[in-house]
């Protein structure tokens, strides 16, 4: 359900592999079966009768819906009526599956003789409340988020007996997966690049709001202009929902190719953007999907269980920038993917003009654990710091400097809040993101100064992946040994690490604690770096 849909006359299939065969499971011995707890979905569940049940267009059990039940829903939504008297509705130019866009002409107020675009929603489509609160919600999104450069402008809204009417800037230019068609899916280095930053802008800025947009693909992004440098727009935010920072949603939407594991898995957050992301940067890259099947059902045991080629052509003769990029955005697990506003700073891009810099709301987690660790473990991470390379510590440099913008005064709860007001809109009260700063009281009192914040806002999880970690946690705990390292009961590590009392504590900790000195070992050194102790995540809705 987006302003521009893909086009009713079905397109050629822009960049699939045609020679590849269906992705396989390695055979496996013949063995019973054995069911696991809470099993994830199967992978073949069609993501497009989800979409459909979602909005009552397809039944799959009659008396789910109880007849007459439509007849009771509140299909208000409290938007002006005055769309017919506004705007001259010209032709249709775009066709989702429970909407239309057409270009229309604004006849009079501040848009007069403007060419604009129109999506019109039908109300008859609305056949169940989900979907009644989708379009609310589409709706309060893209009133909230307009003015950013790269989102096709919201205009307003407006409502009859039979429609909703939501009024945009029209883009001309074409849809991204247009341009796919007609370069034949290749593009240069620095072309891609000028397309991820953009997108990576805009989405970066949504998750800043706690909003995940959840159908990333080339269809959804639009050129203003026929230019070959024209800017790029988003659009389509009927799939969008708020998130908190600390939740996980578990419907299973979106596009096959450019779905996330952990949204067949149903718990993602919006690590699932940026993987989509990832999915479009290396297409544009190479001119081939990075998880192809001829099959759905294929496509979801690829995305799940398959690796992307980087040894196949053009990829030898790409630079190793591109490729680490591609990578760091396609990583299965969400714990260790980059987020959209680290992307920004990866050295692939970070230098490209169109970079727009934004606050990321996931450098809180790391530092809410900080704030609650020992001196023990903060000694730890310390030393970790002071081994992290020039491009690991660009990321966290940047983002000090935005939430603290005189270097030489430290973050306190209150520059964070200012911080993030600044970039603050509606949409970002829902979201609840200054809730998620509580842990942080602690700095309502005191600063925290470069070094420090670059100890607390640290993924561990993210360098553990890096090349040489067995090196660099060797490196790093040399220095703990030298400046943190001290005497450590068991039964005090055991506190630190979390155990219960029931524990045979001594036994699970006794590598961890060396016998003549009684100081942390390497391995108890790594195990102290992941005694996260974290808020309980919101409940999954």
């Amino acid at each position: 359900m987006g302003i521009f849909a893909s086009k009713p006359v079905p397109k050629p299939n822009p960049y699939a592999r045609k020679e590849a065969p269906e992705y396989s499971e390695p055979p496996t011995p013949a063995e019973t079966p054995r069911r696991r707890p809470n099993p994830p979905p199967s992978p073949a569940k069609h993501l497009m009768a989800v979409l459909l049940r979602r909005h009552a267009s397809m039944k799959p059990n009659a008396a789910e819906i109880a007849e007459g039940a439509e007849a009771g829903l509140d299909k208000s939504f409290g938007l002006s009526k005055k769309f017919a008297s506004r705007f001259e509705v010209g032709e249709e130019v775009g066709r989702g599956h429970f909407g239309y866009t057409c270009s229309a002409i604004a006849k009079k107020g501040d848009l007069k003789s403007q060419k604009l675009a129109v999506k019109i929603i039908p109300k008859s489509k609305m056949t169940t409340a989900v979907a009644i609160e989708d379009v609310r919600r589409e709706v309060k999104i893209l009133r909230a988020l307009t003015g950013h450069r790269n989102l096709a402008r919201f205009h307003e809204a407006f409502e009859d007996s039979d429609n909703v009417y939501i009024v945009m800037e029209l883009c001309e230019g074409g849809e991204l997966l247009d341009r796919i068609l007609q370069r034949g899916g290749k593009f240069s280095e620095d072309y891609a690049r000028t397309i991820i930053v953009q997108i990576l802008n805009v989405v970066a800025f949504c998750h800043l709001q706690g909003v995940i947009h959840r159908d990333i693909k080339p269809e959804n992004f639009l050129f203003s202009s026929k230019h070959e440098d024209s800017e790029i727009k988003a659009i389509d935010f009927g799939l969008s929902d708020i998130i908190r920072p600390d939740q996980k949603l578990n419907e299973i939407v979106g596009s096959a190719y450019y779905v996330a594991p952990e949204v067949l898995r149903r718990s993602y957050g919006t690590e699932a953007d940026v993987w989509s992301i990832g999915v479009i940067a290396y297409i544009l890259l190479c001119g081939s999907r990075p998880f192809w099947a001829r099959t759905e059902s294929g496509i979801f045991r690829a995305v799940l269980k398959a690796c992307p080629r980087f040894d196949d052509d053009p990829w030898p003769s790409s630079s190793s920038e591109s490729k680490d990029f591609v990578r760091c955005l396609l990583c299965k697990d969400p714990s260790r993917r980059i987020t959209a506003a680290q992307a920004l700073c990866h050295p692939w891009l970070r230098d490209h003009e169109k970079v727009q810099l934004q606050l990321d709301v996931h450098v809180f987690r790391p530092m809410r654990a900080y704030m609650r660790s020992s001196p023990l473990r903060r000694a730890a991470l310390r030393a970790l710091s002071k081994i992290l390379t020039a491009d690991e510590l660009f990321f966290l440099e940047k983002q000090f400097a935005l939430l603290c913008p005189d270097a030489n005064e430290g973050i306190t709860l209150e520059t964070i809040k200012k911080a993030l007001m600044r970039s603050a809109t509606e949409v970002m009260k829902e979201s609840r993101v200054l809730d998620f700063l509580e842990p942080l009281n602690a700095l309502g009192y005191r600063k925290m100064h470069r070094e420090e914040f670059c100890a607390a806002a640290l993924s561990i999880h993210q360098l553990e992946i890096g090349d040489g970690w067995e090196e660099r946690a060797q490196s790093a705990y040399e220095i703990f040994e030298k400046d943190g390292n001290r005497a450590i009961l068991i039964q005090e590590l055991a506190s630190e690490l979390g155990l219960s009392p029931s524990v045979p504590i001594h036994t699970v900790l006794q590598e961890y604690i060396r016998h003549s000195d009684g100081k942390l070992t390497l391995p108890g050194f790594i195990r102290l770096l992941h005694s996260l102790r974290p808020c309980s995540p919101a409940k999954t809705p």
